[in-house]
């Protein structure tokens, strides 16, 4: 968070109003309501200067103009408005009636606005509040807050709520992890994704675009924004994100609106079955999907896509296990990467062990591996602490990929090993007891551009991530040879369905081969009967001696 006092104070006074919710709420869920009371308070400043323009264009435009959003954006200068008499403080002056005064503003916000109050699940926290006596405090406590842009930049509003986030996700140690990514990971990522660019992005005006198909509360793009920002104040980064869950898809975009971003490219819904960005490709992605997440709500979806399209969809390589859609985001993402004559673009993903080691060759998993590292996409992995984030203690891994690399790193893949660059953390949040420092993550981001191999660092041609699987087939030996063979013979269940011919036939062979064995004195031989069996050297289910390469 900034260092400025104005927002240190700003914070602690808004987790001062948090505290008054002990007792009818759980600390876990204070951000249920603080959340959006934000949110409302600043538009509510934000909109104050215009307030008395949009509602006269308004009752003008009434009846006369079907779509009036465009014209009350232009007045109140913004990407949203309000149509409400009421405001935060004339919602004090009817006590008794403060509960449908709020709804009722709330419902005077254009469309894009009210959908992000809608989404946080709010009109159950005002009828909870109302009932419990607390909704008249908690308002007019906000109504104190001064968040007016004048005060309160863009920039720094963006800051406090941030903060705000951080801290109500790590009250929630046992969903923290499902939304919210430790921040010195999401920096890593950054790092990684920008190191090659550096030199690239300090240009002048330069106006680039990142997407997050999994964004979550909207963490990877304001860390990405602010690396940028840092590197280049004139540079600008437009972000795109798309979220499943409602409310952190509430927060994410609200942060957007909150920033003086387009809050319209943060969209709603399932990646893989309702592309939100269909059509458009990106200079940067990141992404730390669940881990294991099942796609069993979308596969018939998924796999009509897979089936219909092929590699003019998204899932043309193929699809892995139905519980862990891990491969199905980098897909995604791989989708929306630029053409490299138009720039390329470059991708950081965190992923558990699965997507390196799951799936026998041809299966789907071995080859979306297969496609990736034929395509010389994979630049590099990199294996991160245990323990490092919020709802699980298991290893993970950040890929990095791009289509767009450079001369010394076409056709390899770099290993970074920073399992041991961490520090203990003073205390545990959730399953999170490491943490990365800055200056670690400073020595990572190093050893990876350096490219250069030693203890951390291995570099491997493309080819030694491929391997071939084969099937060995012999023919299935059954004795009926021997000492007692014709006895064996008889006592079958298949001699005793054959026809009487057959069974005679059968009988003076067998009788033959084992005279030829008394006489040759080896003993017993073995004739092969036409059944098959077969012996893998690795995998399953490959064609009878087709070598396939695998990853």
């Amino acid at each position: 968070m900034s260092s400025d006092p104005q927002l240190r104070n700003h914070a602690a006074f808004i987790w001062s109003v948090a505290d008054k919710l002990r007792g009818v709420y759980k600390q876990s869920e204070y951000g249920r309501v603080i959340l959006p009371l934000v949110v409302l308070r600043r538009l509510d400043c934000v909109l104050e200067p215009t307030k008395t323009d949009v509602l006269a264009r308004h009752e003008s435009l009434k009846r006369r103009v079907e779509n009036v959003e465009p014209v009350l954006c232009a007045v109140s200068g913004e990407q949203f408005y309000n149509t409400s008499p009421l405001d935060f403080r004339r919602l004090l002056d009817d006590p008794a009636n403060v509960a449908g005064n709020l709804r009722s503003y709330i419902a005077g916000f254009s469309p894009a606005a009210r959908d992000v109050i809608d989404k946080f699940g709010f009109d159950a926290q005002i009828t909870r509040l109302a009932d419990k006596n607390l909704l008249y405090l908690v308002v007019s406590q906000f109504a104190e807050i001064d968040l007016h842009p004048n005060v309160v930049s863009n920039l720094e509003m963006g800051y406090l709520y941030e903060e705000l986030i951080r801290r109500f996700s790590e009250l929630s140690n046992e969903t923290a992890g499902e939304h919210f990514t430790p921040r010195e990971v999401i920096r890593l990522m950054v790092n990684l994704i920008f190191v090659e660019d550096d030199e690239l992005l300090r240009k002048r005006g330069i106006v680039r675009t990142l997407f997050d198909p999994a964004c979550g509360t909207g963490g990877m793009l304001s860390v990405a924004e602010d690396y940028l920002r840092d590197l280049n104040p004139d540079a600008r980064l437009e972000v795109f994100g798309q979220e499943l869950n409602d409310e952190t898809y509430a927060v994410c975009r609200s942060d957007m609106m909150l920033k003086g971003q387009d809050a319209s490219h943060i969209v709603s819904g399932n990646s893989f079955s309702e592309d939100g960005h269909a059509g458009r490709t990106f200079d940067y992605m990141l992404a730390n999907p669940p881990f294991g997440v099942e796609w069993r709500s979308v596969e018939r979806e998924v796999k009509d896509e897979h089936a219909t399209l092929g590699f003019r969809g998204r899932f043309g390589a193929g699809l892995p296990a139905i519980n862990d859609g891990s491969f199905l985001f980098l897909q995604h993402m791989i989708s929306k990467m630029k053409p490299a004559e138009e720039g390329g673009s470059r991708i950081a993903i965190v992923f558990n062990g699965s997507p390196l080691f799951t799936g026998a060759a041809g299966s789907g998993p071995s080859e979306i591996r297969r496609w990736i590292i034929e395509n010389d996409w994979l630049e590099a992995v990199v294996a991160l602490p245990d323990q490092l984030f919020y709802n699980t203690g298991i290893s993970t891994y950040l890929w990095v990929l791009t289509n767009r690399k450079s001369d010394e790193r076409r056709g390899k893949v770099q290993l970074v090993d920073a399992r041991e660059c961490w520090v203990k953390m003073r205390k545990s949040l959730g399953e999170k007891r490491k943490a990365i420092s800055s200056e670690q993550i400073e020595e990572i981001t190093r050893l990876y551009g350096a490219f250069e191999k030693g203890e951390w660092v291995k570099i491997f041609p493309n080819e030694a991530f491929g391997y071939q699987r084969i099937t060995v087939e012999r023919p299935l030996r059954l004795r009926y040879t021997g000492d007692g063979a014709l006895e064996r013979l008889e006592r079958s269940k298949a001699f005793a369905k054959l026809a009487i011919e057959q069974r005679e036939v059968l009988a003076s062979v067998v009788g033959s081969l084992a005279s030829l064995d008394d006489r040759s004195g080896r003993g017993a031989c073995r004739c092969d009967r036409p059944q098959w069996e077969a012996s893998e050297s690795r995998g399953e289910g490959a064609a009878r001696g087709h070598r396939r390469p695998g990853s």
